[in-house]
């Protein structure tokens, strides 16, 4: 166990196909991490496989053990809240949802949520995706709010709203004020945007920040150091912003234990502290 894991929250991505959430939590709270954020995959954590009294335990276990769940999150990739059918965006609210509640049962403290993503070839009005994206919000953020958890919209690259500034102008157009953000560093540097600047550009909404490398040829969410992510501006900017909370290490790699901990090791050594 290294002390400085104390420092970072993980992602449980890697761990999805490995066997449920409880099992990879414990395990990484064996090696020192404190804060996690649970990725919704049937098998792994998912709304139907957790009864009432399995929530109830979920919940009481983490407190008991000095643990926060800060999000739960999801890999989007089947859910669009901006689709052009009526039957896709109500079959994704109702699974966020379901999500919602799951997190509000378990303590989590917020829901990751996507934005929704366009038709490469022939997308949508902005403005029409723009009306969809506000629609979900409208349901999911007050019903967030009746079971004690929040929703915090992230920048992703398949997103129709991929870099800050266009994310941060669709957020503030909405009817909710307290609705935050997650900025991942690496979509941010995907998208040729500097993410020190996307960080401040999203400060005044910032509630989560995730980390991982990549380069901007080919999208990935790698160890620290194994793509071109400039990590050493960061630390400084979140300090003059006045950020506190602790970066989510999301590393997704085929041996997630050795992945993480290096990442961490490198982050440190970054000026991460």
């Amino acid at each position: 166990m290294h002390p400085g894991n104390a420092a970072f929250a993980v992602n449980t991505y890697s761990y999805t196909l490995r066997g449920s959430a409880r099992a990879a939590v414990q395990a990484l709270a064996g090696r020192g991490f404190r804060e996690f954020e649970l990725m919704m995959y049937p098998g792994h954590l998912w709304p139907d496989e957790v009864d009432a009294a399995q929530r109830r335990d979920w919940r009481a276990w983490a407190e008991g053990e000095g643990l926060t769940i800060r999000t739960l999150n999801m890999p989007n990739v089947d859910l669009n809240i901006a689709a052009a059918t009526a039957e896709m965006r109500a079959m994704t609210l109702g699974l966020l949802r379901r999500f919602v509640v799951l997190a509000g049962d378990i303590g989590a403290q917020g829901v990751v949520l996507g934005p929704g993503k366009a038709n490469p070839l022939l997308p949508m009005p902005h403005e029409q995706m723009v009306a969809h994206f506000h629609a979900a919000l409208d349901e999911l953020v007050p019903l967030a709010a009746r079971h004690g958890t929040a929703i915090f919209v992230e920048n992703m690259p398949f997103a129709f709203l991929p870099r800050a500034a266009e994310l941060l102008e669709a957020v503030e157009a909405s009817a909710h004020p307290d609705l935050g953000i997650v900025y991942d560093v690496a979509n941010g540097h995907f998208v040729h945007e500097d993410p020190a600047a996307g960080l401040r550009r999203c400060a005044g909404r910032l509630q989560v920040v995730h980390l991982s490398d990549t380069t901007q040829a080919s999208f990935r969410h790698d160890a620290v150091g194994l793509g071109t992510v400039d990590f050493t501006a960061i630390p400084g900017v979140l300090q003059s912003i006045g950020f506190k909370r602790r970066p989510v290490l999301e590393i997704i790699d085929p041996d997630p234990d050795r992945a993480i901990d290096q990442s961490a090791r490198r982050l440190e050594a970054a000026g991460w502290t």
